[in-house]
């Protein structure tokens, strides 16, 4: 198939996000090997935050007890994801997070006049380029999902999560992006995959016509 569309999955913590991802690098890879053609086989971006967070020695904690070291582990965020989306420019990919992550982030902990800041960065500029050529698929809260696992900042409470998941539309929204919601009410991952796929080839297929 030409004209590959990126896949990103993303939203708010603990959506099943990485485990979407893993899945559909997992359908691609069976793909490959039954069509023998690796130009299918997506390169996969994941985890560039968690990245961030151990190389600068950040916590989740920072993100809630300084505005400034919010705002500065942000900017590292987009940065580097810009430098993982770059680095795959040649191939087609999934990521489990976008260049919006961050700006949500930064709305959320920071301030609407910090965010703005961030989105006047050259590494904002090229990862919303991206985003609007690829596939933006939205996990929505609200599953029983929600699980600490010592590194991400967790929401205070189910509000708080539904919440985020709330701002990742409306910025969404905000700048034109297209993008589908996956219901939090689909859980099967067979289902989850699916609905990717769906969406994902009709993209495709419209650009080859």
């Amino acid at each position: 198939m030409a004209n590959l569309r990126n896949i990103y999955v993303i939203g708010a913590q603990s959506t099943g996000k990485t485990t979407l991802v893993t899945a559909l690098a997992e359908h691609f890879e069976q793909h490959a090997a039954c069509t023998g053609d690796t130009a299918d086989k997506p390169m996969i971006i994941k985890e560039v935050a968690r990245g961030v967070l151990q190389r600068h020695n950040y916590t989740a904690a920072d993100i809630v007890s300084s505005k400034s070291r919010a705002l500065e582990l942000q900017r590292l965020i987009l940065e580097a994801q810009c430098e993982a989306e770059k680095a795959a420019s040649n191939v087609w990919y999934i990521s489990d997070r976008s260049g919006l992550d961050p700006l949500v982030y930064a709305r959320l902990y920071v301030g609407v006049e910090e965010t703005y800041g961030l989105m006047q960065e050259q590494s904002w500029q090229y990862l919303r380029g991206m985003m609007r050529s690829g596939l933006v698929i939205v996990c929505e809260s609200g599953s029983e999902w929600l699980i600490n696992d010592g590194v991400r900042l967790m929401p205070q409470d189910r509000e708080a999560w539904l919440q985020m998941h709330g701002v990742f539309c409306e910025m969404l929204d905000g700048i034109s992006i297209e993008y589908h919601i996956l219901p939090s009410a689909t859980r099967d991952i067979n289902e989850r995959i699916e609905f990717v796929l769906i969406r994902w080839r009709v993209l495709c297929e419209g650009l080859t016509n």
